[in-house]
């Protein structure tokens, strides 16, 4: 197979494994989604949902997390990797939307990007996830992924989304985009599979005998 024809195979089964992907991030509203993303650097999922869940209690908002205060939040999110780090961006974030943006989340990549503790990858999910604008966010599980598939050289992680949105349709991105982090963690995890064990690896290169050494987001 030729690169757009793994990738015409990845799409394909992808869409038969999780048809109908849904975020992963619990969030009421853009605010809540952006401060989910940001804690989920270095911090599961499953972590991030179960202390956002008593934060967004008491602040789903900008104004209401500004008046709970870089402390509390701390008090919230301790669990989370890089806590300290992320409650001083959080509070910093809530007040430059409140100062700049009227306490609302901007709908531009760039303007998100300027936020403190929202990189690239953040910014891409807020716009693709809530705004509904194409972005195709790139995560470590991605990054990994279209390496071993023969998807990019993964020299970088803005060149392994340059490729793949070459690749596929920008109206497929969103789904994209979950479906295969959830196909890396359950099947192609970085320990689990070498380029030569889960299903799409062994589909996409039948002969491959060489382990696949993927270089680091």
């Amino acid at each position: 197979m030729n690169k757009k024809e793994r990738a015409l195979f990845v799409e394909k089964k992808l869409a038969e494994l999780f048809p109908n992907p849904k975020a992963p991030l619990k969030h009421k509203n853009a605010f809540t989604l952006l401060i989910a993303v940001l804690l989920s650097a270095q911090t599961t999922d499953k972590r991030v949902n179960i202390v956002t869940k008593d934060l967004f209690k008491v602040a789903s908002t900008p104004e209401a997390m500004l008046k709970l205060g870089e402390t509390k939040v701390y008090e919230h999110i301790k669990t989370c990797g890089l806590a300290p780090k992320k409650a001083k961006a959080i509070i910093e974030t809530s007040k430059i939307l409140i100062d700049k943006h009227s306490g609302k989340v901007p709908k531009d990549l760039s303007l998100l990007e300027e936020l403190p503790g929202v990189g690239h990858k953040t910014a891409s999910v807020v716009v693709s996830e809530f705004f509904k604008k194409p972005a195709f966010p790139v995560d470590t599980h991605i990054h990994r992924l279209a390496q071993r598939w023969g998807l990019t050289s993964g020299k970088s992680v803005n060149q392994t989304e340059k490729d793949l949105k070459e690749l596929f349709d920008e109206m497929n991105w969103r789904n994209l985009h979950l479906q295969i982090i959830f196909y890396g963690r359950a099947f192609c995890t970085a320990r689990g599979c070498d380029g030569t064990v889960c299903y799409m690896c062994k589909s996409l290169y039948p002969n491959r005998k060489n382990k696949i050494k993927t270089l680091k987001a």
